[in-house]
């Protein structure tokens, strides 16, 4: 019998222990805002209304962020949820419901709140911010042991937490990263950066350049530290803390020399290439046939040169430059509303919205039975963001979230631009951008 109780008492021990690492322990700041609600007031139900929606959110598209507005003003809440970019699903949605309940209790009747947790943060106020950069209020949090080597430490962390940023801005679909460099020879630097889905990536290289930029003020010479902020946050320590498969970074290759360039500015060489597509554009069958040959003859012989590389992490880097987030367009299309649709066509439907910064937009949203690839996909970005003409509706970007593919062009009134992009048939579109890409190249070409 005294087994038996002993047994229940380790066993209850161990689901109150469960319960508070899944709870309390993972909290670890909060904001409290604002004016005052009232009981029951209009406000409080908007915030349930609110807060609700947020912890039982379950969009196929974006599982780790989350934002949506209730009520009109001057009862009107708006509200984000962002996960952090290495848990799943289900456990972004363990701390939705978590941060949604906690909430209310650690600000009471406050009309905006921040509540930091490990695996996620909450934010809502009764004043717009969703799309807007947010780098205040700040908290500072550090190890209390310190390194050993701080001349060397500090360097490397400085080093692998540069590189984060690169990444997450750069390359990451989510504006998140993870990796590991080299603090000593038997020791490991660990690193995290992210923003919240719903601001530009260029706030996001400001936000999270920022709090790079403070970590020394609040955690200097400590063996680990974290600066948190509305809109972003940045981590680093001496354990691998994260989870999933982390870039490692080493140090950075030669640069490698590329040939001299003959074109002083850019700007004059995109004006050479306007003259030579005039010149050929009447002789572009003979132009089809010769970009056909040269294509492959360039492809074959530059394939594996150094100057290649060059070439294509320029490419890259101007792809990526075009790319929005998409919660952000998303927030423009009033989440891709029927009342903005413009039309519908073989290769998806068009939608109007509107930018943070007021300006009108056009987004197709592709087929997801397309069946064209991510590259693919890049490269006829890349194509037709170099394409552009007066006769051309201009392509601001893309974005690929998920399955989804979009393409965000220059709104364009008087019914112009959705003939463009879905009024003509699908054998002609193709023809016609096969065409501008074989002048293009051509162009190219002759300019080398």
């Amino acid at each position: 019998m005294g087994l038996l109780r002993l047994f229940f008492l380790a066993f209850f021990s161990t689901l109150v222990l469960q319960f508070n690492l899944n709870s309390a322990q993972t909290h670890l700041y909060d904001f409290c805002l604002g004016g005052n609600y009232t009981t029951n007031s209009t406000y409080q139900t908007n915030l349930n209304l609110l807060l609700t929606s947020l912890a039982n959110n379950n969009s196929p598209n974006n599982t780790r962020y989350f934002n949506n507005t209730v009520g009109r003003r001057p009862d009107r809440i708006y509200g984000l949820l962002q996960c952090r970019g290495d848990y799943n699903s289900e456990d972004c949605n363990k701390c939705a419901r978590i941060a949604t309940d906690e909430v209310t209790t650690k600000c009471p009747f406050k009309t905006e709140s921040i509540v930091h947790y490990d695996e996620c943060w909450l934010h809502y106020s009764n004043e717009s911010f969703i799309s807007i950069i947010q780098v205040d209020p700040t908290v500072y949090l550090s190890n209390t042991n310190n390194v050993t080597d701080p001349n060397l430490f500090t360097p490397n962390l400085s080093d692998l937490m540069g590189r984060l940023v690169d990444q997450a801005v750069r390359n990451s679909p989510n504006l998140f990263a993870i990796g590991e460099g080299n603090y000593t020879s038997s020791q490991k630097l660990y690193g995290l950066v992210q923003c919240t889905q719903d601001i530009s990536r260029s706030d996001c290289d400001r936000c999270l350049r920022r709090s790079v930029s403070e970590l020394p003020t609040c955690c200097d010479r400590k063996q680990g530290g974290r600066v948190l902020k509305p809109s972003c946050n940045v981590r680093y320590e001496l354990y691998e803390f994260y989870q999933g498969e982390a870039l490692v970074f080493s140090p950075p290759p030669p640069q490698t020399t590329s040939p001299p360039n003959t074109n002083t500015t850019r700007g004059n060489g995109n004006k050479s290439s306007n003259k030579v597509v005039l010149i050929v554009v009447p002789a572009v069958i003979a132009a089809v046939l010769l970009s056909i040959i040269a294509i492959f003859l360039c492809l074959r012989r530059k394939k594996g040169s150094d100057t290649d590389i060059v070439q294509n992490e320029d490419e890259i880097s101007t792809v990526e430059s075009l790319q929005f987030n998409f919660a952000t367009v998303e927030a423009a299309t009033d989440n891709f509303s029927d009342d903005n649709k413009l039309g519908e066509g073989g290769f998806g439907v068009v939608y109007k919205g509107k930018l943070s910064d007021e300006r009108e937009i056009a987004v197709k949203r592709l087929s997801r039975n397309s069946g064209q690839g991510l590259q693919e996909f890049k490269n006829e970005v890349l194509l037709l963001a170099k394409l552009q003409h007066r006769n051309l509706v201009r392509l601001l970007g893309f974005c690929v979230e998920g399955g989804e593919k979009l393409l965000i062009y220059e709104f364009v009134p008087n019914a112009s631009l959705d003939q463009f992009i879905f009024g003509l048939p699908r054998d002609l579109y193709f023809s016609l951008f096969q065409a501008y890409v074989l002048i293009y190249v051509t162009a190219k070409l002759f300019q080398t």
